[in-house]
């Protein structure tokens, strides 16, 4: 921004250096742009300088929350999520694993739609080669994407 300044100096110079006055209306017109030139360029400058200002108040918070992220999902990186697919809008929705093994009844709904993803009470077989078969008796369970 500094260029745009020093050139509507230069200007301001030449006007004075060719004798441009305020008495015929063509200097008029050249001393009022002149003039609002040099405000424009002035107050470039200023956004310039408050967009800085800006631009570090903004990093500055994200390495807080990048703290803050860190100190509490910290927990929770160490424990394995359970992703499934809701069966009504199709999102993703994860949560901990650990809700599978809880004697609670417990539902886990999706965020985007609210349909119920999860229902503790539901049934769960697990199979001699490890997958999880859904009794379809239940309304909801977990939608078999997990």
């Amino acid at each position: 921004m500094g260029n745009i300044k020093e050139r509507v100096a230069y200007l301001q110079g030449l006007t004075q250096g060719l004798n441009v006055n305020e008495r015929s209306a063509e200097g008029k017109l050249l001393i009022n742009i002149i003039d609002v030139l040099d405000d424009m360029a002035e107050e470039f400058n200023n956004i310039q300088m408050v967009q800085e200002d800006l631009e570090t108040y903004v990093e500055s918070m994200d390495d807080d929350l990048t703290d803050l992220e860190d100190e509490v999902y910290e927990d929770i990186d160490n424990e394995e999520l359970v992703e499934v697919q809701c069966p009504s809008c199709h999102e993703t929705v994860s949560f901990e694993s650990n809700l599978l093994e809880s004697d609670d009844d417990l539902e886990v709904s999706c965020p985007h739609c609210g349909d119920i993803v999860y229902d503790s009470t539901l049934e769960i077989e697990v199979s001699d080669n490890g997958n999880r078969q859904v009794n379809s008796d239940f309304r909801y369970g977990i939608h078999p994407g997990i």
